[in-house]
């Protein structure tokens, strides 16, 4: 949220905040944040921010949600930033509490999520000195931040954390760090706050060549195979409905990325499904056919393209985003175009024809009813039919978050979405324990939503503490455990690749998780066979408050289509459904 738009909806709090008063670090902290349009913050305190965490004593303004761990405290601050759009914001102590969060850093930078991560540090004298939990967390994250800062002075704290939420949501979105040491966070100044903003050497690329563009649009007009392949920029940039237009104007069949899903409605008829190692046969056989291939704000990750040497052998291509440094890097690009996806689409619908592609679609809608997505049913309970139900009884409306992992990819085959910002997922890092807090951060930032937590039972025992802000501050997640009492997609791997050698991947020791969740005062179901599964998913449905639904569901149900690594992405194994 703009400086301007909080001034807007918020004008008394706004003239408040700006009083010149003589305050604190942490007073001018906790203000600079609200100015920011920050509504909710994730964190845990300790010793290095406990000033910080004074300053939020009877401060009526400001909304801190205690989480039980700083993983879960990042990871629920991604949640929020990927299903509002908005700079998602956690605090945490120095030491080990920084370094508690460096998982959930990386998760962001992987996937261009927008966060200011705030980190407590040791006095200022005793920096570098090997103090109690001193880390440097500004050097230890420096690979896995757009930006980070030291703050040595207190009169540069205000214009440190604007510059911060300025970098995080602009250009290539990505997390940036603030670090304070704990004398600053005590020190006090006159508060001030600057609106402008000019940080020497940062200017990203948002307005696009408009000889590029021209360049796009007249390939479009000569190709008889297009391909769009949609990427997490298109749900970044909010430029969901200038995709379809583009779409509905060129008339290209659409693939969309793990991360890309909900970009583009699922409901189309161009829509293909998702590319790459679980990718759908359809997209794949696309992309290894079309004579052009458009990627928007995609970045042709390795889980997409396979083997690179034969991806997309007869096309020509054509890449949109705003990073110019991912142009190129994976693959020979004949047609770049750097800039915001959504000024590149508004600028190419401008002049956007129809592709000579009828044959093409016909080909791929033939393709389609061919070889759909499907699983061989059985009476035990499967997890394909648990997602298809999820969906039909959500009319995939609800936000959808997922750990990694087979049911991450079940989830992304059988739930069908049409809207952006509805899932979220771990894609770039792949983090196990990602979707639980994910889903409470989503659900604090869209409390009018359905939130649903799609979990493996591996995943969920690495952050189900966080069990217990859903209870006690009644957040109304539905979470979901797949449990099929292994780590599947490493038994998939070790079975397919690893001639049955399974080694290490038995969780059959795992707790009661209704027992768990009851517990931590959620309450908890269970779910052996499909008329049990209907029943518990509708009374979860029909409870106000959190509900953990366990599945149990296949033990050796496998993830199809599937490549394997090496293989190109028409070399797909299809099971034996």
């Amino acid at each position: 949220m703009s400086t301007q738009t909080f001034k807007e909806t918020n004008e008394e709090l706004y003239n408040k905040l700006m009083q010149p008063d003589v305050i604190s670090g942490s007073e001018i902290l906790l203000r600079s944040l609200l100015l920011e349009g920050v509504d909710c913050v994730f964190g845990y305190p300790g010793g290095a921010v406990l000033y910080i965490y004074d300053a939020m004593h009877g401060n009526p303004d400001f909304n801190h949600l205690l989480t039980r761990h700083e993983q879960g405290a990042i990871h629920a601050a991604d949640g929020y930033a990927r299903s509002t759009g908005k700079v998602g914001v956690c605090i945490a102590t120095s030491g080990p509490g920084a370094t508690n969060l460096v998982t959930g850093i990386a998760t962001a930078y992987m996937d261009s999520v927008p966060l200011v991560v705030i980190t407590g540090n040791v006095m200022s004298t005793a920096i570098g000195t090997d103090a109690f939990q001193e880390a440097d967390i500004t050097g230890i994250t420096m690979p896995i931040t757009k930006h980070s800062y030291l703050v040595r002075d207190v009169k540069d704290l205000s214009k440190t954390v604007h510059e911060a939420f300025h970098i995080a949501s602009t250009g290539r979105k990505g997390p940036v760090l603030i670090d304070i040491p704990k004398d600053v966070s005590a020190h006090k100044t006159q508060f001030t706050y600057d609106k402008k903003i000019n940080i020497r050497g940062y200017n990203p690329t948002v307005t696009p060549n408009k000889l590029q563009v021209d360049r796009l649009v007249k390939a479009i007009e000569e190709a008889k195979k297009p391909v769009i392949l949609a990427g997490g920029g298109v749900v970044y940039a909010g430029a969901h409905e200038e995709l379809l237009e583009f779409v509905n104007k060129t008339k290209i069949p659409t693939i969309t990325t793990l991360l890309g899903i909900g970009g583009f409605p699922s409901s189309n008829d161009l829509w293909l499904g998702m590319p790459g190692m679980h990718g759908t046969y359809t997209a794949n056989k696309a992309i290894q056919n079309c004579d052009l291939l458009i990627g928007i704000g995609a970045r042709f990750d390795d889980r997409v393209t396979m083997k690179v040497e034969g991806f997309a052998p007869n096309a020509k291509i054509a890449h949109i985003d705003v990073d110019p440094a991912e142009v190129g890097k994976v693959v020979e690009t004949a047609i770049p175009c750097v800039g915001d996806v959504k000024k590149v689409l508004e600028m190419a619908n401008q002049k956007a024809k129809a592709a000579q592609s009828e044959e093409w679609i016909e080909e791929l809608q033939q393709m389609k009813r061919d070889f759909p997505l499907k699983y061989k049913d059985s009476d035990n309970l499967k997890p394909q039919f648990v997602i298809e139900m999820i969906h039909e009884t959500t009319n995939g409306e609800a936000i959808v978050t997922t750990d990694v992992g087979q049911h991450q990819m079940w989830s992304a085959q059988f739930y069908r979405f049409n809207h952006p910002r509805s899932w979220i997922t771990s894609g770039g890092l792949g983090t196990m324990g990602f979707g639980f807090p994910a889903a409470i951060g989503a659900q604090k930032g869209n409390p009018d939503r359905l939130v649903v937590s799609i979990n493996g039972d591996g995943g969920m025992q690495m952050c189900s503490q966080e069990l217990a802000i859903c209870a006690i501050n009644n957040i109304p997640v539905k979470i979901v455990v797949i449990n099929n009492q292994v780590l599947g997609m490493v038994r998939q791997w070790q079975e397919i690749i690893y001639d049955h050698r399974y080694s290490h991947i038995d969780l059959s020791g795992s707790p009661d998780f209704v027992k768990l969740a009851e517990a931590y005062g959620v309450k908890g179901l269970r779910a052996t066979n499909k008329e049990e599964a209907r029943q518990v998913w509708q009374e979860a449905l029909d409870t106000p408050g959190p509900v953990l639904i366990d599945f149990v569901v296949e033990k050796h149900e496998n993830v199809f289509p599937m490549v394997t690594q090496g293989s190109t992405i028409d070399d797909m194994l299809m099971g034996d459904s």
